[in-house]
């Protein structure tokens, strides 16, 4: 049987384990107080332009580019559903036995 000693240096070597050392950080994490203003970003006196910073641009062509982007490929997206592939094969096999798949009128007949 162990020991109580045997038990008591297992137990500081298996606490010493679960111990995670955080080499990347060095101190506890920041917390912004929230101050009231809209990004936390104070409003500029009247008459003055806020300054945009270095990326600001840079993200809104980036995110309006991608976008526009984006609408113009689903516009021209390739229709690949079920339903117009069916339809297309359907007017296929009918004209190939000779029938219609479009409904023609028929004049009544005159006198």
């Amino acid at each position: 049987m162990l020991s109580s000693s045997a038990v008591a240096r297992g137990l500081r070597i298996g606490s010493s384990r679960l111990q995670c050392k955080r080499f990347a950080s060095h101190e506890a994490p920041q917390y912004n107080e929230p101050s009231g203003w809209l990004f936390g970003e104070k409003p500029p006196p009247p008459g003055q332009k806020r300054v945009k910073e270095d990326w600001e641009n840079a993200w809104y062509i980036g995110m309006f580019g991608t976008m526009a982007f984006a609408s113009v490929m689903l516009y021209y997206k390739p229709d690949t559903s079920v339903q117009s592939w069916a339809l297309q094969e359907a007017k296929e096999r009918m004209e190939a036995r000779g029938e219609k798949y479009q409904y023609e009128s028929q004049s009544p007949p005159s006198s």
